[in-house]
């Protein structure tokens, strides 16, 4: 099956081993992640993603404050393994920080009642087709990345330290950078026990 959307999506793979440069400019990154999140689709065109976009120091300063949250929760006997893994992200050339605005999603609520409780499953639904939007983009440029969720223990010093609103609520960062290795192999299960076809 040869279809220029779906290899794309086959060449988006998790790249743990990342660089710091990049192959384009980080303009060029920035209106990427833009246009990439701008024409997600969302539940009522609610928009309800938002993004905040970090380079080079202020890329290491979101691993410094990952490492140090954790450094105060993990046993000290196990952190070796966590400050390498952390230190691997702080490699890469920039990281996203995926938020929804919460305002929106309960501003939605109240205008929908009848909708209240799927509405912040809407937004989950959102935030996902946001992240993927992006990485295939940066994939297709050769930026490889991979999609961490360290929230929400850092939550309150990430929004101190880049002062998000109260209502973004973080969801995911996704770090990116060179490709320094590739992806390893991926496996799939068997289409019969994923998919039914009736006709």
């Amino acid at each position: 099956m040869s279809n220029a959307f779906i290899e794309l999506i086959k060449k988006r793979r998790t790249i743990y081993n990342l660089g710091n440069t990049l192959p384009v400019s980080e303009e060029h990154v920035t209106n990427l992640i833009k246009e990439a999140v701008k024409h997600s689709p969302s539940s009522f065109n609610s928009q309800t993603s938002r993004v905040v976009v970090l380079f080079g120091e202020e890329h290491q300063k979101l691993w410094n404050i990952t490492k140090e949250t954790l450094r105060a929760i993990v046993p000290a006997e196990a952190f070796a393994a966590t400050e390498q893994k952390i230190n691997s992200f702080a490699a890469g050339a920039g990281s996203i920080l995926f938020f929804e605005d919460m305002a929106v999603v309960k501003g939605l609520q109240e205008q929908f009642a009848a909708y209240a409780d799927n509405f912040p499953i809407w937004s989950e639904q959102a935030s996902g087709i946001a992240q993927f939007a992006v990485w295939a983009a940066l994939a297709q440029e050769n930026i490889g990345a991979s999609l961490q969720h360290y929230n929400p223990l850092i939550d309150n010093k990430v929004q101190k330290e880049w002062g998000t609103p109260d209502s973004w609520l973080l969801r995911a960062q996704m770090v990116f950078g060179s490709i320094n290795a590739p992806a390893g192999d991926k496996g799939f299960m068997d289409d019969e026990a994923r998919f039914k076809i009736f006709k």
